[in-house]
């Protein structure tokens, strides 16, 4: 598929849903799936403690096996973080990579989490929750605070469909990211002109794009 479009790209890895399901051989598998040039990340990756669709034996497991493939491989990281609660950073401190360039996609951690993320030089992806009046407060207090070049806008379609759209559509849609980008430069005071050619650079950085 992605070599059908010339600006599809590609990212591998094992969620933490499925690590239960995980072994050696589907990383293999995985491993050489990343050896096509259009696969330009590894994940998305991490700890999901919300859901516990797998025990957190597995999950953390699998997370650290797939940390050492991906610096083997040098692909920036897609990090998938939920109710973890400090473990997902802890793990990331107990195998340390100077080199390893990520995302914290969806982010909706705490504002300790977040310096810790942007002290190791993750890029802080937002998502539609930005958009949703109570639950996404909090985030809108901490967006300010997230620097220009590490800022990204997600929309984790099919979920966390932005508003207005979540009021006549279930399913959310990529092109609703602009939905998300409007708001993060509304809450930033920013032009979404000028935010939305920041984060476009710093996509293309993260993912090390030649477009």
């Amino acid at each position: 598929m992605t070599h059908q479009h010339r600006h599809l790209f590609a990212a591998v890895g094992i969620h933490p849903h499925d690590t239960k399901d995980c072994s050696e051989a589907s990383l293999s598998r995985l491993q050489s799936l990343a050896s096509d040039a259009n696969v330009v990340a590894w994940g998305e990756i991490g700890l999901d403690f919300n859901r516990m669709y797998s025990p957190q034996e597995k999950q953390e497991r699998w997370f650290i096996r797939q940390l050492e493939i991906a610096a083997e491989l040098k692909l920036p990281l897609i990090f998938h973080e939920r109710d973890s609660r400090g473990r997902l950073l802890e793990i990331l401190k107990t195998v340390p990579d100077n080199q390893r360039q990520a995302v914290v996609h969806c982010f909706s951690g705490t504002e300790s989490e977040l310096a810790q993320y942007l002290e190791m030089g993750f890029y802080i992806g937002i998502t539609g929750i930005v958009t949703i009046r109570q639950r996404g407060e909090s985030l809108r207090r901490m967006i300010p605070s997230i620097p220009s070049d590490r800022l990204l806008v997600e929309t984790d379609a099919p979920y966390l469909t932005p508003s207005p759209q979540r009021n006549k559509i279930r399913r959310n849609e990529p092109a609703f990211v602009r939905e998300v980008l409007l708001k993060v430069a509304d809450v930033r005071g920013e032009a979404p002109e000028s935010l939305a050619n920041q984060v476009w650079a710093n996509t293309c950085r993260l993912f090390r794009l030649a477009l």
